[in-house]
């Protein structure tokens, strides 16, 4: 069976976005992603649609960017590649390539797709769909970027979340700051 991997950027009082989904306190530090991406092996994404819009306005034209780094090209090449399912209620369509529009039945759709063939499921940001999805029982292994801020407010990764029990398998810590974090779902009440 497929894992669902959620990887998201946490500050250190645990919002995964401040005030208006604002993203600009994430350290970008590129050992981080190299670390991430040894730790995840995904050829599917599972969007809401916020995140979905976000990345297609930006990734897609990185990959053939010249004066983008050669890591933001390699990781926009792999997001190209990827499986994108977009889960939306709003969207009439989808145009980023490799990419399909869902509006069903979250939980079901995603318990398909964990039976299904392929490699592991990610999930990038997306805050309501993680809650959606840890609530069902769906959700596998976490992959935190601990990022040494405090928000103070925003959105809280874990809002509404039913109590779990995660056992670390990794941690490693980098001179950004950034601690990753990697945890298995070990029990959910």
């Amino acid at each position: 069976m497929r894992k669902v991997v959620v990887f998201n950027n946490i500050s250190i009082d645990g919002h995964y976005a401040g005030p208006g989904g604002d993203i600009g306190w994430f350290i970008h530090d590129p050992e981080v992603d190299k670390a991430a991406h040894e730790m995840m092996n995904p050829d599917t994404v599972l969007f809401g649609r916020a995140t979905y819009q976000m990345f297609e306005s930006y990734w897609p034209h990185v990959a053939n960017n010249p004066n983008a780094p050669e890591g933001a090209r390699m990781m926009a090449n792999e997001l190209n590649q990827m499986t994108k399912v977009v889960f939306s209620t709003t969207l009439q369509e989808v145009n980023w390539e490799n990419s399909k529009l869902l509006s069903g039945n979250l939980a079901e759709e995603v318990r398909r797709l964990k039976e299904g063939e392929g490699a592991d499921i990610t999930i990038f940001g997306s805050g309501s769909i993680v809650q959606q999805l840890a609530e069902e029982g769906l959700i596998d292994e976490y992959l935190l970027v601990l990022t040494p801020v405090v928000i103070g407010n925003g959105k809280l990764l874990f809002k509404e979340a039913t109590q779990m029990k995660l056992e670390l398998l990794e941690t490693r810590s980098f001179s950004s700051g950034i601690v990753l974090l990697h945890y298995t779902v070990t029990d959910i009440r």
